[in-house]
């Protein structure tokens, strides 16, 4: 199948109906009972990153569950830390020769120190009524010194949140940094293999789904036999904003995940067409392509569908709208040059720039959060396919990220800038799912059933 340019988008058409999947439930946010002691972990190198050792938590009974928790929270938690590259992770496959403490207060430090480490994660598993505890300690190998100590309580059904959020919480107190650990992609799939019949022959059934950062716990969120694509998280991350052709044409359907509430806020029919969302950094509006006025051009709306206004007014099509982190300013997507370029504008409809010039054709714009001013889209320098670029406002120019091996589309950055999430063909030619580091490093695939595409990170 062929990349879905921005013709293609508002072009495709299906029939079907929705439904929200089945049990959505808010995943629980385990509390946290903090004893900060201001103690920063330095690396022992000069010019290095610390070096952190995250062995498997200790189980305080030997029952499967509480034992098999123990462990996934210590693989998981070292892969959550790695991902930032803020600090060096000790290999886990180098632990064996140090045993497994019985209790937190037995951690042996030198031979952690000899091991090379700055810094250990150690904690403990404790099943308890109502469900498991979780403590842990980041220590310092030379002096001993916990630079944090927390415990946290929940489910033993899902030890994965414990571990993203112990590492979300190290890089705030270590680094600075807002951590991406627990947030979640959304992107369309049609994994399931189902096919619907129409006027203009059958075609593939594709849904949206969600899933951890990292590609983990992936589940289906809307269940029709029609085309459901491009999905948007909208910034509190309690609801998706996504296109649907569920009434047998494309209109924007906004689910709200923890509480099984469906909106139309668009109202789109066969002759008014609306798609592509984009939610403002507060919440309040929806940026969105429509055919409302006999031309596809962005408008503006509240969440709830009032105070619909036109925003671009040109005879060439004008689609996929993104906001700057301010709400002062859009990017999108217009050929009326020629060939697809980006543009910006105002939200209030003036100061209308093309930025795009390193590339013959791009499409899919998506703005960086802050402290970046940046612009990451779909391009292709040459006709060996698309690429993903990144424009700096600094410089005025686009630097390629992806690495031209298959065609590399429709970016989407993480909250905190340092990632991307996108789809590709690269493997077998099929589209999936994958995250990226700004410099081009660390590749990672984040799905695999199925073809994937249009991937969008919460916040």
């Amino acid at each position: 199948m062929k990349s879905m340019n921005l013709v293609s988008i508002a072009l495709f058409a299906a029939c079907a109906s929705l439904a929200l999947a089945a049990g959505a439930q808010q995943p629980p946010s385990p509390p946290a009972q903090q004893t900060e002691v201001r103690v920063v972990i330095e690396s022992s190198g000069v010019g290095l990153p610390p070096r952190l050792a995250v062995p498997d938590f200790i189980p305080l009974s030997s029952d499967a569950e509480t034992v098999a928790a123990a462990r996934t929270i210590g693989e998981v938690l070292w892969e959550d830390l790695n991902f930032e590259r803020e600090f060096y992770l000790i290999p886990r496959d180098t632990y064996r020769s140090i045993g497994q403490p019985a209790s937190l207060d037995a951690v042996p430090l030198d031979r952690w120190r000899q091991l090379g480490a700055d810094g250990v994660v150690v904690g403990s598993v404790q099943k308890t009524a109502k469900g498991v505890v979780v403590q842990m300690k980041l220590l310092q190998t030379t002096t001993g010194q916990a630079a944090m100590a927390k415990e946290y309580s929940g489910s033993v059904a899902n030890p994965r949140l414990f571990a993203h959020t112990i590492a979300d919480e190290v890089h705030q107190n270590q680094r600075n940094l807002r951590g991406v650990a627990r947030t979640k992609l959304a992107f369309t799939s049609d994994r399931d293999g189902e096919r619907v019949k129409g006027p203009v022959g059958s075609r593939d059934i594709s849904n949206v789904y969600i899933s951890d950062y990292d590609g983990a716990n992936q589940r289906r969120i809307t269940v029709t036999k029609s085309l459901d694509i491009t999905p948007a998280w909208a910034p509190d991350g309690r609801a998706l904003a996504y296109t649907s052709y569920r009434r047998g044409f494309a209109d924007i359907f906004v689910s709200y995940l923890y509480e099984g509430r469906l909106e139309n806020p668009a109202r789109g029919s066969d002759k008014i067409n609306n798609y592509l969302p984009a939610w403002s950094p507060d919440g309040s509006k929806l940026a969105f392509m429509s055919s409302r006025d006999g031309n596809p051009e962005i408008y503006v709306m509240n969440r709830d569908g009032s105070g619909v206004r036109r925003l671009t007014h040109h005879q060439n099509a004008d689609v996929t709208p993104t906001w700057s982190p301010s709400g002062t300013q859009l990017a999108f997507t217009s050929d009326r040059s020629g060939q697809p370029q980006i543009y910006i504008i105002n939200a209030d409809g003036t100061g209308m720039k093309r930025i795009s010039a390193d590339v013959s054709y791009a499409d899919r714009p998506t703005w960086s959060p802050p402290p970046f001013n940046e612009i990451a889209y779909t391009g292709r320098s040459s006709a060996a396919g698309y690429d993903i670029f990144v424009y700096d406002f600094s410089r005025g120019s686009s630097v390629r990220v992806t690495d031209g091996m298959g065609s590399n589309e429709s970016p989407a950055f993480s909250p905190n800038g340092r990632h991307f999430a996108f789809m590709s063909s690269r493997g077998a030619g099929k589209y999936q799912v994958y995250t990226i580091a700004r410099d081009g490093r660390d590749l990672r695939q984040m799905t695999r059933a199925g073809e994937n595409r249009f991937p969008h990170w919460s916040h």
